[in-house]
């Protein structure tokens, strides 16, 4: 079991995977067809096993992104036409969302990373509230709360798939 648990923490840091696809796969006990990848093999785990795995994981993960962002675009700002670009797309957007941060912030990301489809996510969440400047201590708040939300809409969804569709 210490094997596919590892398994779901690896499914859940994959930027399109997060929580989205490592729950149905942590749960279901088939093979499913996963967009980019192929078929994987469910792992037929006990629903709180899988649920607390990849709500620490995500967790973590928006954690882990949202520090070493930093880094990474400390590096390629060195870079001058990536600067450049930067400069004049990052810093417009920053500002024009500046008020909608100060408005929604910390509920505006709970709710981005809450929704649970490809492209939202802890990983995007970091993305923005690095970008927007929103703050380690907000950011940690929203992404908490949007994973949760997120792992609970994930599970009850496929529960009650596999229980309808007698998977």
């Amino acid at each position: 079991m210490f094997d596919k648990i590892v398994w779901l923490i690896l499914l859940t840091f994959v930027p399109v995977f997060e929580l989205r696809w490592s729950i149905p796969i942590g749960l279901f006990e088939g093979e499913i067809a996963v967009p980019l990848v192929g078929t994987l093999q469910g792992f037929a785990l006990p629903i709180w096993i899988v649920f607390i795995t990849c709500v620490i994981a995500n967790i973590i993960l928006g954690v882990l992104v949202y520090f070493f962002l930093d880094k990474i675009i400390d590096v390629f700002l060195k870079v001058n036409f990536i600067k450049k670009y930067y400069d004049k797309i990052v810093i417009r957007a920053q500002n024009r969302s500046k008020n909608l941060i100060e408005k929604y912030g910390l509920l505006g990301i709970a709710l981005f990373v809450a929704i649970p489809l490809p492209g939202s996510g802890s990983w995007t969440g970091a993305l923005i509230a690095n970008l927007l400047d929103l703050g380690y201590k907000k950011f940690f708040i929203a992404n908490l709360i949007g994973v949760l939300i997120a792992a609970t809409i994930v599970t009850i969804f496929f529960v009650g798939a596999f229980s309808f569709f007698a998977i």
